[in-house]
């Protein structure tokens, strides 16, 4: 067993000094009193090395050294603008002498070197997905299913569909990176946008029950195997106040492709998309003409043989426009791909870990800043990249979580990390990894609370493979007492649960579970995140199956410690991990004798198209994998106590995944314990989260 980082230690010395968090404010006081203090919007400036953050409620602008300090007052703000402001707003910089920011409805600007300010645009609670052009303050929206734009002060509607037709809104239910459904040129005089047409979807009926009598509320909902939405993208001129949209399929509209990582080359000439085939094992990079829409080349293809997942668009070297990079998982690991616009490849990184996160261009626009695995797959940490040769070196030493924010002029960087032992630590480094200055290293928040041990290490899988697993221990625990266990687990793709951060990645109410006297375990298995493509599609056609198998090993590991209680364990999950807590109690009922599922999936034939099928092909193709990963079949093994809870409103995991588990329970006559949080869509959030862990909780102590 390797274990390279052993202790986050917080219990103070005395324990009757202690005090202890109740599972109420460990979840509602997290990310406020029990949150490690941060520098306030901390930003670059967009061209200056200069740096902007929020202090004792006035906005701070000085050098990376900290010298050519400068202070905005809100008094500052309400003077030059007319607004009546009581604390500093969130800003954005537009360039380095001014900045933008919302208050109510409307945008205003602020010049600080002329401490001058007006309105700028003024929106509307109807003007959605709000799109603002920084530059031109050209402004695109949608109202209902259609798209506005606002350029000069004037609304103008862009498109006029009929019902059944979104369109500027995100598609493919917001799977392959995409968030968002309109992207302006750089010039703010062209603009993109997704269209879908959902008339073959299948309308799912939501039920609103604050209305007397309680009425459906339908959402558009394809599952697995059935129709799917007709995706297309329009280009919208605003000088000609024309619209045209892209060549993609030979102009043949089918749910047979996805269009994804949308976006326009810097000179606004091109369109590039990544049209993805509905079977997600081959996708075509494609540029397009921007003024008629029609498809320009293929620059490349990608085939696998059990999926591809573009996530990025594409990212153009500065001042350049027949230059960019890719991001590929090609030979297994997240690398970046140097193409030029004739779909040569030029050059390619070759790291042996994934790399996570494009931060910007470094030196003279001669290299690029990505952040990636530290030493171990639970980091991450920043690296530069020679755009010359590919050549990558590491930027930041300390190990942890790093998260990087680059200068305009790429000379320098905001550090901003954690770690087991660091809560929160702000630096400000040059690109040779130096520390300039350090901004903020944050108190622990937790001190003089009755706290217990983190642990990280990872133990190996039937085949060797390394599995990361996280252990919370109970304040002042005596190896010869035996504890009871809370298995917390999601095990599924794009979640990496344990992590070199504060308290290692997990959430307060862990710990105050853990002050309960519970060993809180959390293992990331085969088929989550930030590991590599061969880790990731181990479970591909039988979800469920790798995942057991890997949860299993964590509790064969649980038993063999000397203060684990083997004879009371209890798992808790939710959505995927509520899928993976059923799956566990059903198929592996001897392991646990208590589980907790959230929002689960029961039987993947109810789930969506675009993430169903990407790991489980669909169901007429893989008839035989649906059936195994169906838990409604494997009811009549439950022997432990199992409580399902659900929101009332889920609509990423319909409530009928629910319902079919408890008909199957009756028919069986098998008994389980049944909560639905009404008002909630698939996440209980607010203070009705803390009604949650409190259930969750009790429910587990009272059965185990």
């Amino acid at each position: 067993m390797r274990n390279y980082l052993l202790i986050l230690l917080l219990v103070v010395t005395s324990a009757a000094q202690a005090q202890k968090i109740s599972i109420e404010d460990a979840v509602l006081k997290q990310n406020t009193t029990f949150k490690p203090a941060t520098v306030g919007q901390l930003q670059w400036l967009p061209v200056l090395e200069f740096v902007s953050f929020s202090e004792n409620n006035e906005l701070v602008i000085e050098d990376a050294k900290g010298r050519a300090k400068s202070k905005i007052t809100v008094s500052d703000l309400n003077t030059a603008t007319g607004s009546a402001l009581k604390n500093i707003p969130r800003v954005t910089w537009i360039d380095d002498n001014e900045f933008y920011f919302y208050n109510g409805d409307d945008i205003y600007r602020y010049n600080w070197i002329k401490k001058s300010g007006s309105k700028w645009v003024s929106t509307s609670a109807e003007m959605e997905n709000f799109k603002l052009h920084e530059k031109s303050g050209n402004s695109a929206y949608t109202i209902g299913n259609n798209v506005w734009v606002l350029a000069n002060g004037k609304s103008r509607q862009v498109t006029k569909l009929d019902s059944g037709i979104v369109a500027g809104q995100a598609i493919a239910r917001s799977e392959f990176g995409i968030t968002e459904g309109l992207f302006w040129s750089n010039d703010g005089n062209k603009l993109a946008f997704y269209q879908k047409d959902e008339r073959k979807v299948t309308d799912y009926p939501l039920v609103d029950y604050t209305t007397i009598p309680a009425g459906p509320h339908f959402i558009k909902y394809p599952m697995a195997g059935s129709h799917g939405e007709l995706a297309s993208a329009g280009l919208y001129d605003l000088k000609n106040n024309t619209i045209v949209y892209l060549d993609v399929n030979n102009g043949v509209m089918n749910d047979k492709f996805y269009i994804t990582n949308l976006s326009f080359t810097p000179d606004g000439k091109y369109v590039l998309a990544a049209i993805v085939n509905r079977e997600q094992n081959h996708m075509d990079l494609i540029s397009f003409d921007s003024t008629t829409g029609a498809q320009v080349r293929v620059l490349f293809s990608e085939d696998n043989e059990k999926y591809v997942e573009p996530e990025h668009t594409a990212i153009f070297l500065p001042g350049q426009s027949d230059q960019f990079l890719w991001f590929s998982e090609r030979t297994g690991m997240n690398n970046l791909y140097l193409y030029n616009m004739s779909g040569k490849l030029l050059r390619k990184t070759s790291t042996p870990f994934p790399i996570r996160e494009f931060i910007g261009f470094g030196y003279k626009g001669k290299e690029a800043v990505v952040t990636g695995q530290g030493m171990y797959p639970t980091e991450q940490n920043a690296y530069i990249i020679d755009l010359g040769n590919m050549n990558v070196r590491g930027l930041s030493s300390p190990a942890g979580t790093h998260n990087i924010l680059l200068s305009g002029v790429g000379n320098h960087i905001i550090d901003q990390w954690s770690s087991l032992e660091v809560p929160y630590q702000a630096e400000i480094r040059n690109t040779k990894g130096k520390v300039i200055r350090t901004l903020m290293k944050s108190k622990n928040p937790l001190e003089g609370y009755e706290i217990g041990e983190t642990q990280i290490f990872s133990i190996k899988a039937d085949d060797g493979t390394d599995l990361w697993c996280r252990m919370i221990t109970p304040p002042n625990m005596k190896n010869k007492q035996k504890h009871p266990v809370i298995v917390y687990t999601y095990n599924g793709p794009h979640v990496q649960l344990v992590t070199n951060s504060w308290m290692g990645g997990a959430p307060l109410w862990m710990h105050a579970m853990a002050a309960e006297g519970y060993i809180v375990f959390t293992l990331d298995g085969r088929g989550s995140d930030n590991r590599g493509l061969q880790f990731e599609q181990a479970v591909f056609r039988n979800l469920g199956d790798q995942e057991i198998e890997d949860q299993e090993t964590g509790v064969e590991y649980l038993r063999k410690q000397t203060f684990v209680d083997p004879e009371r364990m209890a798992i808790h999950g939710w959505s995927f991990g509520g899928f993976m807590t059923t799956s566990l109690m059903l198929r592996k009922p001897d392991l646990f004798k208590v589980g907790v599922a959230g929002g689960p999936v029961i039987d993947w034939n109810l789930y969506e198209i675009m993430y169903t099928e990407r790991y489980m092909d669909t169901p007429q193709e893989n008839p035989e994998g649906y059936e195994k990963a169906n838990l409604t079949k494997y009811v009549g093994n439950l022997k432990g106590k199992l409580l399902m809870i659900h929101g009332a409103e889920d609509d990423v995991v319909v409530l009928q995944h629910n319902m079919s588990f408890l008909k199957a329970c009756v028919d069986k006559g098998k008994q389980v314990d049944f909560f639905v949080y009404p008002g909630h869509p698939h996440n209980v959030r607010g203070k009705d989260r803390a009604h949650l862990m409190v259930k969750v909780l009790n429910y587990i102590t009272d059965n185990l």
